[in-house]
């Protein structure tokens, strides 16, 4: 199998109170905004709302298409936080924002009350990495709201998630229960072209086989629906470039970029967006070039 599909279909994602996002002319680049202590990337910004503001600007600056917000860190073993925890790492720094930031956000969630929050304070994503399975309340709620999710896939939760990585082929495993999560998510009455999916890189996944579902990202096209793959600086890359901490393994995020791009993403999810923007441009060239090929 090509690691380079023939073309990569294009999507318009419906965005409330904005033009629809216009998703596989190009790759789009979705910077990465924590504000949690605990985090992958340790931001910690919650505190300082200016500041935050600030590094979203810097994004924007640097070419971020979209800005991802968390408050509640799901790395592996992490442990999670109250409602009310979450809400009061977000408050401050989203009524701070105004609508000064110009591109779309998504609220990277599980729980429907911090989905509701940030929604209505102008937040046009949510990024759910339990893909509706965390709340209860959380598929009623995008439904009745109109907008877009991201379905992550992912077994357990992530202080035992390690547990839950048996699969026979990864792949078609991964394929298998994101479909079932689409039939959740469309049965609940959120809107077939609202869907984005995600694979879920290192999450219930072992390093080899987050490299496997890495390798094999082109055959979540079968799905139907946009992809976005989050591969940058994850603990799986030691596996190939040896141990180091995640502000060092940014060469190494360049490279699962590049595959991901090649594969069919239409989204990357990325700490450094300037030089992961460049990344993906150079990405899209050798892409482009390659089904100007095909198409001959």
């Amino acid at each position: 199998m090509s690691a380079v599909p023939a073309v990569r279909r294009a999507f318009a994602l419906p965005l409330p109170g904005r033009s629809p996002l216009v998703l596989g002319e190009r790759t789009l680049v979705m910077g990465v905004l924590n504000l949690t202590h605990d985090s992958f990337s340790s931001d910690g910004l919650a505190a300082d709302p200016a500041r935050a503001i600030d590094q979203m600007q810097a994004m924007v600056d640097a070419g971020a298409d979209l800005i991802d917000i968390g408050a509640e860190s799901t790395r592996p073993g992490s442990l999670p936080v109250s409602e009310a925890e979450e809400l009061a790492r977000l408050r401050p720094v989203l009524r701070a924002m105004g609508g000064r930031v110009p591109v779309p956000l998504s609220i990277d969630t599980s729980k429907a009350a911090v989905a509701n929050f940030a929604l209505d304070e102008g937040v046009a994503i949510v990024n759910d990495v339990t893909a509706l399975a965390g709340d209860p309340a959380m598929a009623p709620l995008l439904a009745a709201r109109g907008v877009p999710v991201i379905l992550m896939h992912m077994r357990g939760r992530p202080r035992e998630m390690y547990a839950e990585a048996r699969y026979g082929d990864v792949v078609a495993d991964v394929v298998r229960d994101l479909q079932r999560r689409i039939e959740v998510a469309l049965g609940a009455g959120i809107g077939w072209d609202r869907l984005l999916l995600d694979p879920g890189i290192g999450f219930a996944k072992t390093s080899s086989q987050s490299f496997d579902m890495l390798a094999g990202t082109s055959r979540l096209s079968a799905l139907g629906r946009p992809v976005l793959v989050g591969a940058s600086r994850k603990s799986f890359l030691t596996d190939a470039v040896g141990a180091c901490p995640p502000e060092s393994r940014d060469w190494a995020t360049a490279a699962a970029v590049t595959h991901a791009v090649l594969s069919g993403a239409h989204v990357v999810r990325v700490h450094r967006v300037a030089e992961m923007v460049q990344v993906v441009r150079v990405a899209d060239r050798l892409r482009l070039a390659a089904e100007d090929g095909v198409l001959r």
